[in-house]
């Protein structure tokens, strides 16, 4: 039980930084193994700048979820659902480190406690900035907010484009993959749970 509650929270303390130039390294060789120079003028910074995007792109392993989320906790006397949606997230995929992108939509009925508004696109991110699949990204998502809230309930949709899809493979240029998690009350009361999916569904142009 201990090693899949940790395999779900997928980390909630900081992994140790790597060692500066181990990227820029493996990235050479991968040059000259598909056939490229890594020594002429377009290839030659290349290395180094995807040192850089890497490190940027996988920096959630970096954030310590636990001093995120209650950096920003509040008593509030307050029950009604909080819904934050349309949070754009952007993820490598594990399997074939190709990009997904789409957008996250997260509720949580508080207990007592909220947390600022601005904390739940950055729980998002930190989890997005990993090797990823969808599937484990939402329940992260969803359990990292349950543990450290305690609320009535959560409930996470992610909806997502994959390169792994749309460049190689089945090349499916418009398929859009959809993913929940529903905790509490949004498992249990298909009421709660279907006001949190009328809310996503509901477009909106800013406040207009």
């Amino acid at each position: 039980m201990k090693k899949k509650a940790a395999a779900r929270a997928g980390g909630k303390k900081a992994a140790r930084p790597r060692a500066p130039g181990s990227i820029a390294r493996s990235v050479r060789a991968v040059l000259a193994a598909v056939g490229e120079d890594p020594r002429r003028d377009g290839l030659l910074k290349t290395p180094d700048r995807v040192e850089r995007a890497f490190r940027f792109l996988t920096r959630g392993y970096q954030e310590n979820i636990d001093a995120l989320l209650t950096s920003a906790m509040f008593d509030v006397d307050y029950d009604e659902m909080v819904v934050v949606k349309d949070i754009e997230v952007a993820s490598l995929c594990e399997h074939h480190l190709l990009p997904f992108f789409g957008r996250a939509h997260v509720a949580y009925i508080p207990k007592g406690k909220v947390i600022g508004l601005s904390k739940i696109p950055r729980l998002v991110d930190a989890f997005a900035r990993r090797l990823q699949v969808q599937e484990r990204m939402t329940v992260q998502i969803a359990h990292a907010l349950q543990d450290s809230l305690h609320p009535g309930g959560v409930g996470v949709v992610i909806e997502a484009m994959h390169l792994c899809m749309i460049m190689r493979g089945v090349e499916k240029q418009h398929s859009v993959a959809v993913t929940s998690c529903m905790l509490g009350a949004f498992r249990e009361q298909s009421q709660t749970r279907e006001e949190f999916l009328g809310l996503i569904r509901k477009k909106h142009d800013g406040l207009q």
